[in-house]
């Protein structure tokens, strides 16, 4: 029924509309109505419990980063139904972003193409936020997961320690903490992937972990089979909790044509490779994937754990299928147990 209504009254409309307005207007409802959208717990079937490098998730579906960018929508995800959420990307500076327009929609391919830049608030003011979210005590009961990347300004040669300035400012308010090296849409930041790179990263965010929060790295799905190597070696090597496999395209082959656009493209087109990118992982190190491309069906979601995945997020499908796409991934998860 939800999906009926979402699919045949509200996506109809919100489509003829410009999808960053679309966006800005929905999370600035979930904000407003946080407090009620705090009361809202729904009941997870036990079946569905995880635990991941350590923490409890009451369900293994989550909201990928970049959706809620600035954590101001926390209580809407738990009310969803997600079994955690990850904010984010945000980065040292606060940062606007490439110029507009910048997210693409192409239903023809159930695709969204973004190039939005890690436009955020910054990690003072994400932090701020999240401490008084706290001390309402509106923190909502599911995982929370922080996604880091470098701001534009930053020189890549400096991006160590515009990522610890980050980790800094939030550390104490993430259940577990990404590097997202892997955004095509910040320049250089794909270079990060590289050993020499990464190595540096890793080891310089873990020396400052203290506390041992789970520490991800997040990677791109253009990557060959060599690197995607290096990355899992330099993951066991710095003890990293896992790996989120994966971020946008810059294939853009099954564009029509056209419709081509700048920037990453996710969505149903990403769905194959995301889940190739899985399983070579997962056959090649016992660090847990958090799966995340393409994942628009329950079957889709189930692809993805059958490939290993511990963990699946979703973000393009939450856009084309609504929000119902939770329960119907769960409730296909339950009934495998059955």
């Amino acid at each position: 029924m939800a999906f009926s209504i979402y699919r045949h009254l509200l996506r109809p409309v919100f489509f003829r509309m410009d999808p960053e307005c679309v966006h800005h207007m929905a999370m600035d409802a979930m904000q407003y109505t946080s407090r009620l959208l705090g009361r809202i717990v729904p009941e997870h079937d036990p079946r569905l419990a995880r635990q991941v490098f350590g923490v409890r998730f009451p369900n293994p579906v989550g909201l990928a980063a970049g959706f809620d960018k600035n954590a101001v929508a926390l209580a809407a995800w738990q009310a969803m139904g997600f079994g955690f959420a990850e904010v984010g990307t945000i980065t040292a500076r606060a940062q606007p972003g490439n110029p507009k327009p910048r997210i693409f929609r192409v239903p023809e391919i159930e695709g969204l193409i973004n190039r939005l830049g890690f436009n955020n608030d910054g990690a003072d003011a994400v932090a701020e936020r999240l401490r008084r979210l706290e001390a309402a005590r509106l923190w909502p009961r599911i995982p929370v997961g922080i996604n880091l990347g470098k701001s534009k300004v930053t020189p890549l040669n400096e991006a160590t320690g515009d990522y610890l300035l980050s980790f800094e400012r939030l550390r104490r308010f993430g259940d577990y903490f990404v590097l997202n090296v892997s955004s095509p849409n910040t320049p250089g930041l794909r270079t990060l992937q590289g050993r020499e790179a990464l190595d540096e990263l890793m080891g310089a965010v873990q020396e400052r972990n203290t506390d041992r929060h789970p520490l991800l790295v997040k990677i791109a799905p253009d990557l060959e089979s060599g690197a995607i190597e290096e990355i899992i070696a330099l993951a066991e090597g710095h003890k990293l909790a896992g790996i989120i496999a994966t971020n946008t395209t810059l294939d853009h082959s099954p564009v029509p044509a056209g419709r081509d656009e700048q920037g990453g493209l996710s969505g149903s087109p990403l769905r194959k490779r995301a889940t190739e990118v899985v399983r070579f992982i997962t056959k090649r190190t016992s660090l847990p994937v958090v799966a995340v491309g393409g994942i628009f069906s329950a079957d889709d979601a189930l692809e993805k754990l059958d490939a290993g995945a511990a963990l699946i997020q979703i973000y393009t499908g939450l856009i084309y299928q609504g929000p119902g796409l939770v329960r119907r991934i769960c409730d296909a998860i339950v009934n495998r147990l059955t």
